[in-house]
């Protein structure tokens, strides 16, 4: 699979996971807010969740508009934008850990490190595809 191939896929993945996360919180913020990770046994807040689900699809379009276009100024400001989001909430999670069980924190780990490691390998897969170009 060429770079090019694998980018596309990588934005299609970023952008489908966004799309669903972010119309789960905005469409049933109860629901997305009763999984343990995103509770994490604090106050529910219908408005933030919705706050929440609504920047996610905003984060899906732009992921979407890359993967469709596959223009490299669009592709490089969607991933970054992307982990101005995905650094900061894991280094968050990282500091409420206690608020979850053992069992709870290694998928919460796992995911939130794949959401950061993705683009990140993305962004360095972009040169490799501007040079197949």
């Amino acid at each position: 699979m060429s770079a090019r191939s694998q980018l596309r896929a990588g934005l299609a993945f970023l952008a489908a996971a966004q799309f669903i996360v972010g119309g789960w919180a905005l469409l049933s913020p109860r629901s997305f807010f009763d999984i343990p990770w995103v509770g994490m046994r604090m106050p529910y807040n219908a408005h933030l969740m919705m706050d929440y689900g609504a920047m996610s699809l905003a984060t899906s379009v732009v992921l979407s508009v890359a993967a469709v276009t596959m223009r490299q100024t669009m592709i490089r400001t969607g991933l970054t934008m992307y982990l101005v989001f995905a650094l900061p909430h894991l280094l968050i999670h990282v500091r409420l850990l206690h608020h979850l069980t053992p069992g709870q924190r290694v998928p919460l780990l796992i995911a939130l490190t794949a959401a950061v490691v993705i683009p990140l390998a993305l962004l360095a897969l972009t040169r490799r595809a501007r040079k197949e170009s």
